[in-house]
């Protein structure tokens, strides 16, 4: 697949990272001709120096025979500009990052899809989406509902104490009914585990369920679930606006920051929210606004390791539910080895809606989404396709790959070996990063 990148910034470097190492065709452009030789030193793509937003630059980088042209500089106009360019010339599908909310609105969809702009992703919205859910869920560090819900992957880090440590996979059978290990992240790598695996104190476990199983699971897991009423959001950010709108008729929200200018606009754009003029490390401030009666600690500032400390802070204080944004990604291992509870990163959430495009699976009812070194996708089988043609046990699958369980006429379920995929299922896949195009190999 021929992929053009506009944007070389952090959100393009990382999708130009993970794109490449899927073999893929990429041309990255960008204005800042240094950048664009510093990363094509360590990637296998091309690069073009130019401007987003002209017809020479788009035309010299061939964006008219791309599959997917994807706009994510930093600026709006630019992105909407580049992708209308794109269309014009024939690429295929195009992709613009956003930063307006009301362009998001079901409504508006045709304007730009006229305008040849085919998919809009505004990371901060997804952010929020993200810390919603696990505010839902707090005993689980990432939950990803598929299909409506009908499955569902809870990744659950489990401590001494939980009776599935020190058991191989193959032994737990009876115990994890309605469950199945996808994969474990352990001391910063991820696996994708076989039977003779077998789960350590600290590992953070990926669990393919089906709904009627979420409450066994947690129980097996030796977790509680906290209901949260009250929130302390550290830092005035997009993702905290967003999130104060999805939230404040759910929540008691209060929001601190120490930008006088930021507070002053914040009760505008967040009403029912609490604005508090502070700094959010500050240990007295927080005694004072009764963080020890919070439920949930939210670190939004731009600083990752500010996020990371600010949270470990809030544990200390006793909040049970505490979300760091972390953006530096070589970051997030270490910030789950530290215990300070769910991650949340808008590269990768950019990554996975991406990811989900380039797939070209219908974006209602599939999803791609990234871990820091692996991906989960929800595929729906074609006619024909390989992984139709035998048993799951008789099928070779790489290494690199299991499949945690599928969707069939509306109703989730397990796979096990003697299982047969059917056109028209919609299975749930583990896979390593980079080995996307074995996925595709299989379902075509």
């Amino acid at each position: 697949m021929k992929i053009v990148i506009v944007g070389a910034g952090e959100v393009g470097q990382h999708l130009a990272k993970l794109l490449s190492a899927e073999g893929q065709d990429i041309t990255l452009v960008d204005k800042d001709a240094d950048r664009l030789a510093r990363i094509d030193s360590n990637y296998n793509l091309m690069t073009r120096v130019g401007s987003p937003t002209s017809f020479t630059t788009l035309r010299e980088a061939r964006a008219g025979s791309s599959d997917l042209f994807i706009a994510v500089t930093p600026y709006e106009e630019k992105n909407l500009i580049a992708c209308q360019i794109a269309s014009s010339l024939g690429a295929k599908r195009t992709v613009a990052r956003i930063d307006n909310f009301e362009y998001l609105n079901q409504a508006n969809r045709a304007f730009f899809a006229a305008r040849g702009v085919d998919h809009l992703i505004y990371p901060e919205v997804l952010a929020a989406s993200e810390i919603r859910t696990a505010l839902r869920r707090t005993w689980a560090r990432q939950w990803f509902e598929l299909h409506n819900g009908e499955i569902i992957l809870a990744g659950v880090k489990l401590y001494d104490g939980c009776q599935l440590i020190g058991h191989k996979l193959r032994e737990l059978s009876g115990l994890l009914q309605g469950a199945h290990v996808s994969a474990i992240t352990r001391r910063h790598s991820t696996i994708i585990p076989g039977g003779n695996d077998i789960i350590e104190p600290a590992d953070i476990v990926y669990f393919t369920i089906t709904p009627d199983a979420i409450d066994h699971l947690r129980q097996v897991c030796d977790k509680h679930d906290t209901k949260v009423r009250n929130v302390m959001i550290m830092g005035g950010t997009r993702i905290a606006i967003r999130l104060a709108d999805m939230l404040s008729d759910e929540y008691k929200i209060k929001i601190i920051d120490n930008n006088p200018e930021i507070c002053r606009v914040l009760p505008g754009k967040c009403p029912g929210c609490e604005i508090i003029h502070g700094d959010g490390r500050d240990n007295d401030l927080l005694i004072e606004e009764g963080i020890e009666g919070m439920d949930a600690f939210i670190a939004l500032s731009d600083s990752s390791e500010t996020n990371i400390l600010a949270c470990l802070s809030a544990k200390e204080f006793g909040v049970n539910k505490t979300i760091a944004e972390v953006e530096n990604i070589q970051f997030i291992s270490e910030a789950e080895g530290l215990n300070i509870g769910t991650v949340i990163n808008k590269k990768l959430l950019a990554s996975s809606r991406i990811f989900q495009i380039m797939l070209a699976i219908d974006s209602e009812s599939s999803k791609f989404l990234s871990l820091a070194d692996a991906e989960v996708a929800e595929i729906e089988v074609k006619e024909g396709a390989k992984i139709t043609k035998a048993p799951i046990k008789d099928l070779k699958f790489p290494g690199e790959m299991t499949i945690g369980g599928l969707v069939r006429d509306g109703k989730g379920m397990l796979v096990n070996g003697l299982t047969q995929i059917m056109p028209g299922d919609f299975v749930t896949v583990f896979c390593l990063s980079g080995n996307v195009h074995k996925i595709e190999r299989l379902f075509n």
